[in-house]
């Protein structure tokens, strides 16, 4: 039996973070979460927002950590983990009326980045809704010392990583026929983003 993997930070923002999905999910169905992590998120909201069905992914590795979770939380509205990474096109089939990411654009590489939104556009049903959770800068500033500090320890475990900047971010979610419903202050120097796609 594997031990269920633990994120403190999950813990510190998942309640700021669903009272932002209960409006902007209110009316969805089927949501793919990209980069469910260790699986602490899903099994907090699915239950809060049951008219959802919530489908967990990340890359494989983090798998086995997703399923202790899951197995444990025994949800009716949680579906097992799909293999996704934004390098592969596979999960590119999928359809769904809503796209939910935290903390992960900071950890992919620019490019990996831009695959994202492209398979966003792949995946997201005209009128989906994609939030994304995770610290931003605004005009190429650090939005707060901590956000700098943190950025500086991204790029010495990875210097293809980064906070990113959100002019930047957008644009590639303009690309994919998203426009920007919502930018919201969020605890701890982030934000939560909300796009829809209009076709």
């Amino acid at each position: 039996m594997i031990d269920k993997p633990f994120s403190e930070s999950c813990v510190q923002n998942r309640d700021p973070i669903l009272a932002v999905l209960r409006k902007c999910f209110a009316d969805r169905r089927h949501v793919l979460e990209i980069g469910s992590g260790t699986g602490q998120h899903a099994v907090y909201f699915a239950p809060e927002l049951p008219h959802l069905v919530w489908q967990t992914a990340d890359v494989p590795q983090h798998h086995a950590g997703i399923r202790a979770w899951l197995a444990d939380a025994a949800l009716p509205n949680v579906l097992p983990p799909l293999a996704l990474d934004a390098n592969d096109t596979a999960w590119h089939g999928g359809r769904y009326d809503a796209v939910f990411s935290a903390n992960t654009l900071h950890i992919m590489s620019w490019p990996e980045v831009a695959l994202f939104f492209a398979g966003v556009g792949e995946v997201l049903e005209p009128g989906g809704v994609l939030a994304v959770y995770g610290p931003f800068n605004y005009k190429g500033a650090f939005t707060s010392e901590s956000n700098a500090r943190f950025d500086a320890w991204l790029k010495a475990r990875d210097p293809a990583s980064g906070v990113r900047d959100f002019e930047a971010v957008d644009a590639l979610a303009r690309a994919r026929g998203l426009v920007l419903q919502q930018d919201l202050a969020m605890p701890a120097n982030n934000r939560m983003l909300v796009w829809r796609r209009m076709a």
